[in-house]
């Protein structure tokens, strides 16, 4: 099977950093299904789409608690 008929799923982590994950593997710890599935080519551009501060999570919360109020 090609690479482009195989399905996969956009995962998210903790930080909110996204990445795709083809469906039926097994998941790394700490990650889990953001719901979009479909092609590669189509999870990928999902991505482009809604990830649009590729900052971790932890660090926009850090700078946003230092900025002054």
């Amino acid at each position: 099977m090609s690479e482009d008929e195989r399905t996969y799923g956009v995962v998210l982590n903790d930080e909110e950093q996204y990445s795709i994950w083809l469906v039926g593997r097994e998941l790394p710890a700490g990650w889990r299904y953001e719901g979009k599935r479909g092609p590669k080519q189509e999870c990928l551009d999902h991505i482009d789409e809604v990830w649009t501060d590729m900052r971790p999570k932890s660090l926009r919360e850090r700078m946003r608690a230092d900025a002054p109020a």
